[in-house]
């Protein structure tokens, strides 16, 4: 089994940074894709940002120039640095992660989700 816990949500105020953090654990071969997601009331889970096991990265136009996504592959960990945050990136954000087990089987997961509010 695999478990992904997230950790560094919490309030902040519009203009703020915020730093999350992923980590993955359990019976870890590989991993490919990590990413976050996020979704807010009433809405949807949107895709926020992906890195790949080589450090390509993929955003969301509402983040680009704002977040940045990186891993740790020794570590298998993700972050997501959040700058000039504003009040619509309030959300629970969710960790995930394509994972190759050690017995090379992949599966996906996700985290349990860390709330983020951007106050105005």
């Amino acid at each position: 089994q695999v478990q992904l816990v997230e950790s560094g949500g919490g309030l902040v105020q519009a203009g703020g940074s915020l730093r999350l953090s992923c980590a993955a654990s359990g019976s870890i071969f590989s991993i490919s894709a990590m990413g976050w997601y996020r979704q807010a009331p009433g809405k949807q889970r949107e895709l926020v940002a992906t890195i790949n096991s080589g450090g390509r990265t993929t955003y969301a136009d509402s983040v680009k120039g704002r977040f940045i996504i990186s891993r740790d592959n020794a570590k298998n960990t993700v972050l997501l640095q959040m700058n000039s945050l504003k009040p619509e990136d309030t959300a629970v954000y969710y960790c995930n992660a394509d994972v190759f087990d050690t017995s090379r089987f992949r599966n996906n997961y996700w985290g349990q989700g860390t709330q983020v509010t951007v106050s105005s």
